[in-house]
């Protein structure tokens, strides 16, 4: 591992990795070193960003997956096994905003479809890949969550209840393998500027909001074997980090 690819040799999941956040931290890891297995439904993203992947010299290998498939995150843990017998680093970056609108208001199809992709998914990626965390010599599982996990504003019901569950998982899985190499922590990227936020704030000006480029050197920075803390949830808006609210 050098200082100027301090992923170098690690294998990497990035999930919604076909824009956004996702997309620039897939990139990210690469050019840091990692193999990535990039996983997202849009198979053309996915395929800008392996072209450029390989323009950076990095190298990657594609998933077209819908989370709501959990039998293919099985299958995805599976095939991570016979290949590399290990995962080093899980970024569940994917995440749906659904419906801003009175609790009351909400089709429960749109609440449904929160949970099953913010909230079960990441559980079953925890269930699936916790085996090959626990195989890496520094097994990193890291979590998009939100300030509304822990500030509740009216209308985003479905996105608030989902994000501090999210914060609840990464919690308890950092208390479960707190004896082992892997380490557990959170990240708040707050106003930035991804399709989730411009579905949620249609008139918002984005060249005002940080690109998504902007949070990647911090996440790989926590993606890296020498970083040494989790229970955390890292902010990005005033780079610091705080214990996870359900961590104990």
């Amino acid at each position: 591992m050098s200082e100027a690819r301090p992923l170098e040799g690690r294998i990497a999941v990035v999930t919604g990795a076909s824009r956004g956040i996702g997309y620039q931290a897939a990139k990210g890891f690469a050019v840091a070193g990692a193999h990535v297995i990039a996983v997202a439904r849009t198979v053309g993203g996915l395929e800008e960003l392996d072209d450029e992947i390989n323009a950076a010299g990095g190298s990657a290998t594609l998933v077209p997956l819908d989370l709501k498939d959990y039998e293919g995150i099985d299958r995805l843990g599976a095939a991570i096994f016979e290949r590399w017998k290990k995962l080093d680093v899980l970024l569940a970056n994917a995440g749906i905003l659904g419906q801003l609108s009175p609790l009351g208001h909400i089709p429960p199809k749109i609440w449904d479809d929160v949970i099953a992709v913010n909230v079960t998914a990441n559980w079953r990626l925890i269930r699936s890949f916790d085996p090959l965390l626990r195989q890496s010599d520094a097994g990193r599982a890291l979590f998009l969550t939100s300030v509304l996990a822990r500030q509740a504003r009216p209308f985003w019901g479905p996105y608030a209840a989902s994000k501090a569950a999210v914060e609840a998982l990464a919690a308890t899985y950092a208390k479960e393998v707190e004896k082992t190499p892997i380490k557990v922590a959170a990240i708040d990227p707050g106003r930035t500027r991804t399709a989730l936020r411009a579905q949620a704030m249609p008139g918002e000006d984005p060249e005002t909001l940080p690109p998504p480029s902007a949070v990647v050197p911090h996440l790989i920075e926590m993606a890296s074997p020498d970083f040494a803390q989790t229970s955390v949830v890292f902010d990005f808006k005033t780079k610091s980090y705080a214990p996870l609210q359900s961590g104990g």
